[in-house]
């Protein structure tokens, strides 16, 4: 019989270190060549979007997909796991807590992998759940981290984060683009993170700007990093605001982007130097969805 997994059970048995193993091995998977990932399909709805991820991997014996619907009035997100063993559909799981695990844990292998020895600040542009999420998740994977600061045009909700996940309010907007690791998680439009502020040997994550009219990272940006690199070239060339207006621009070349599980797997060294700039841009992959749900599910069987 299919199991019905909840919030709450994905609550209970889901921490930052377990989501951060799943995703890990998913991007080994993806290297190895046997996890399929197409890219993420969306269909216009009045006043939304319905998306659709699907996904096969082969060795952990999974086929599914992460399918939400975005309306004004809330976004349900579910994932559907079927058995290729079995040939039967094994569980269906919430995955709005789980999406938001996920992303961020993929941020924590990426900082693991590729944040300078020793980082110790880490700056924060946007102060809603991914952000939250992704304190908790980097400090969880970076144990040399000290400091965190957030920037948030919303004063209110600036102080609210800052309370009650232990972070500092920043004095100005390019405070936290001089920490060692950056991450921008927002729903702005326009760039938030300038080039002139991040200091050398910088690690940017981008989690925003899904959206191919949005940036979060201005040219500057790129023009001072070493290596850029994202999880899907096919999915940043569709959505990836940030990646596609640097492309325009003539100020990056798709050439240049590199898929982050070369790294993962050692097919590549971005960071070639303690002082070296390094961006990943996030979009997302239903690849990590599965890795995470498969693992919520084993915990709970």
């Amino acid at each position: 019989m299919p199991v019905y997994v909840t919030e709450e059970q994905v609550a209970l048995v889901l921490t930052p270190a377990e989501a951060r193993a799943a995703v890990h091995g998913s991007f080994e998977r993806l290297a190895r060549g046997v996890v399929d990932n197409p890219a993420r399909v969306r269909a216009e709805i009045p006043d939304g979007v319905f998306a659709v991820m699907p996904c096969v991997d082969r060795e952990l014996g999974y086929a599914g997909l992460k399918t939400f619907v975005w309306l004004p009035g809330g976004t349900p997100f579910l994932i559907v796991l079927f058995s290729i063993e079995r040939a039967e559909l094994a569980a269906v799981v919430e995955a709005e807590l789980l999406g938001r695990l996920r992303t961020a844990a993929a941020s924590a292998v990426v900082a693991q992998l590729l944040a300078r020895d020793g980082a110790a600040t880490l700056g924060v542009y946007g102060c809603g759940r991914q952000a939250a999420a992704h304190v908790a998740a980097l400090r969880d994977a970076l144990p040399a981290l000290e400091r965190v600061v957030v920037s948030c045009p919303n004063e209110r909700r600036l102080s609210a984060f800052c309370a009650e996940h232990g972070c500092e309010a920043a004095a100005d907007a390019c405070e936290p683009g001089a920490c060692d690791v950056v991450v921008t998680a927002t729903t702005a439009k326009d760039p938030v993170l300038r080039g002139e502020w991040l200091r050398d040997g910088a690690l940017v994550l981008a989690i925003g700007a899904n959206d191919p009219a949005s940036r979060e990272l201005d040219n500057v940006v790129f023009e001072r990093a070493t290596s850029v690199c994202t999880d899907s070239r096919e999915q940043a060339r569709i959505e990836a605001g940030d990646l596609i207006g640097a492309v325009g621009t003539g100020v990056l070349d798709w050439l240049e982007v590199h898929e982050l599980q070369d790294a993962v797997v050692g097919e590549i060294e971005p960071r070639a130097a303690a002082d070296d700039i390094l961006v990943f841009k996030s979009n997302g992959l239903a690849a990590w969805d599965l890795a995470v749900a498969a693992r919520v599910v084993g915990a709970l069987s």
